[in-house]
């Protein structure tokens, strides 16, 4: 459901950057967001889909230890895009000559590969083992 999540979270984050002014100027607000849209859904998947025995769980504990795992998941995704969106931002517009996509889109992108990528494998580490272990 990683897969699912990460199709959501660029699609969204995408769409924010591309569209929306406020969102152009402040990448890191639209990553935030679409980190919240993934989040629920890979929520439900995981909940419905990847370990329907986990239902043994009442709906809220499994919610709210979901949510815990995915705010610490936050905290670790959030200053890291901030950090790496300037210099990311920097050295593709040093170099990237593509004019399909802009300099400040590919690093959007890169940048939030990196940050999904390190998120990934804490929310599923710290969800298999702590919000689902009773499957």
């Amino acid at each position: 459901m990683g897969t699912i999540g990460a199709v959501i979270d660029f699609g969204l984050f995408n769409a924010l950057t591309q569209t929306i002014a406020f969102f152009r100027q402040n990448a890191v607000w639209a990553s935030v967001l679409s980190f919240i849209a993934a989040v629920t859904s890979n929520f439900v998947w995981n909940r419905y889909w990847t370990y329907p025995d986990s239902r043994s769980k009442p709906l809220a504990q499994q919610g709210a230890q979901f949510l815990l795992v995915s705010i610490a998941g936050l905290l670790i995704r959030t200053p890291l895009f901030a950090f790496l969106e300037p210099i990311l931002i920097r050295f593709f517009q040093a170099w990237w000559k593509w004019t399909i996509l802009s300099p400040i889109t590919v690093a959007h992108n890169v940048a939030l590969a990196i940050v999904i990528g390190v998120v990934m494998l804490w929310n599923f580490f710290a969800n298999r083992y702590w919000t689902y272990n009773d499957v």
